[in-house]
């Protein structure tokens, strides 16, 4: 009996001893990123009785089977899950705020009122050569304002460009790293049941990386993750039937493919990829808004170009030359007043004479402007923009909002409480000193025994 009493002491002090060096290890990592809290799994030794009645059970104890993670697969999935739904958020409004910057510190649209104004004020004094310098001059600005607005778009496409192949190359370091974890987990895959949350400690620190790496790849595009029965993580991109990246000991590459309108395309080997998650997708999604706004930019240059010039080789200017062309390029980063000289201004009808006071061809330009409303599409275009960067700031709060959540859920569950901690090491120390109480009396019991029988 003593003999079992002693080994029953001994088998709760290691056990004890177990669990306070995993309370302190949970202690000292309490604020470290990932660390998933952990605790000793104990299970009771019991062996055959091999001198009492038959088929009698002789208790021996407990012993550490191993250290469980207090890891909840279904919270993890959807802190993932909604970080990387706030990921794409966020690098939208980013990409949308920079194209709305673009666009309206311009000034596009007080430039173009301000041509049209010159251009009613000459028709008051068509031979005015400060009213015609004015049209040159506001003309100037209205183009210098479109190349503005134009060159910041182009900025904000590269930089999105450029932060888009970096999202990707992160990604590719990010896989390979995972895939060297799962082999690591594969090699010291234990004799744990399938599924079983009990591991070592060494596969506990894997884990915790592995959860870690799967956190930071959430944060770039959104994956399906399967978890193996050897702890391993197997990633497919862009949802579940999307194509493979990281199967156990291999990851895939992802390459990204700037296209012809400026958007960028995603691809696995030949697969290409649709995301819904994480920054990528909204680096796609703020060029994709880019592009459209572009082209609409660019069309309303083009269109104020062509509008004056028509009208300009339906007149004669004040020498009395047929009218040439004001404006030249045919994109809002091309456009450019093609003059200097007031009197290149087509204000007479055709037939008219040198210094001509006839103002009917300025009457049909500025009509025709009128009828195109540049103004109007400028205040529209401004318009969608803003809605577009109010909308994405929306989705971006209700999404934090659910982040935000789902990460404090993960947190309870599976983070470090200091206060439950400390009592912890009260209780496993006073478990330690009991289990030293028992070895005690087992020691004094067969020290008694020995003395009774004069040995």
């Amino acid at each position: 009996m003593t003999s079992n009493l002693m080994s029953i002491g001994a088998s709760g002090a290691m056990a004890a001893e177990v669990a306070l060096n995993i309370t302190g290890q949970n202690i000292a990592n309490a604020s470290t990123d990932g660390y998933v809290r952990r605790g000793a799994n104990t299970i009771e030794v019991a062996s055959a009785s091999s001198w009492s009645v038959a088929n009698d059970i002789s208790l021996s104890g407990v012993t550490v089977s191993g250290i469980t993670r207090n890891a909840d697969s279904f919270l993890q999935s959807e802190a993932r899950r909604t970080a990387s739904d706030t990921a794409r958020a966020a690098s939208t409004v980013a990409g949308l705020t920079d194209v709305e910057s673009a666009v309206e510190n311009s000034g596009v649209f007080t430039t173009i009122g301000n041509f049209q104004n010159a251009l009613t004020a000459l028709n008051q004094n068509p031979n005015s050569t400060a009213l015609r310098a004015g049209v040159i001059q506001t003309g100037t600005t209205m183009a210098s304002a479109f190349q503005i607005a134009g060159q910041g778009l182009s900025a904000a496409q590269a930089g999105l460009q450029n932060e888009a192949g970096q999202g990707v190359a992160q990604m590719n370091t990010l896989t390979t790293q995972l895939a060297a974890i799962n082999t690591r987990l594969s090699s010291t895959a234990g004799g744990a049941p399938a599924g079983a949350n009990v591991t070592t400690s060494d596969r506990a620190s894997l884990m915790d990386q592995r959860d870690a790496l799967l956190d930071q790849i959430g944060q770039y595009a959104n994956v399906t993750t399967t978890i193996g029965t050897d702890g391993s993580a197997n990633l497919t991109l862009g949802g579940v039937s999307g194509p493979p990246l990281v199967t156990g000991n291999s990851a895939n590459t992802l390459v990204s493919t700037i296209n012809s309108d400026g958007t960028v395309s995603l691809a696995v080997g030949n697969a290409p990829v649709t995301l819904s998650g994480g920054s990528l997708a909204g680096n796609q999604a703020a060029l994709t808004k880019l592009g459209q706004t572009m082209t609409t930019l660019d069309s309303l240059a083009a269109s104020i170009a062509g509008t004056v010039n028509t009208a300009q080789a339906g007149g004669v200017d004040l020498a009395g030359k047929a009218g040439g062309a004001l404006f030249s390029g045919t994109t809002a980063a091309t456009l450019t007043m093609a003059t200097s000289s007031g009197s290149a201004i087509a204000t007479a009808a055709a037939g008219s004479g040198a210094n001509s006071a006839d103002t009917g061809n300025l009457s049909a330009m500025t009509s025709a402007l009128a009828t195109l409303d540049p103004a109007d599409a400028m205040n529209r275009l401004l318009t969608d923009v803003s809605g577009a960067v109010q909308s994405a700031q929306t989705t971006q709060t209700t999404l934090k909002t659910l982040s935000g959540a789902a990460a404090a859920s993960l947190s309870s569950e599976a983070g470090v409480d200091l206060n439950a901690e400390a009592v912890n090491l009260v209780k496993f120390q006073q478990a330690f000193q009991a289990s030293g109480k028992v070895m005690q009396v087992a020691h004094d019991i067969f020290t008694s025994i020995l003395n009774l029988t004069g040995a």
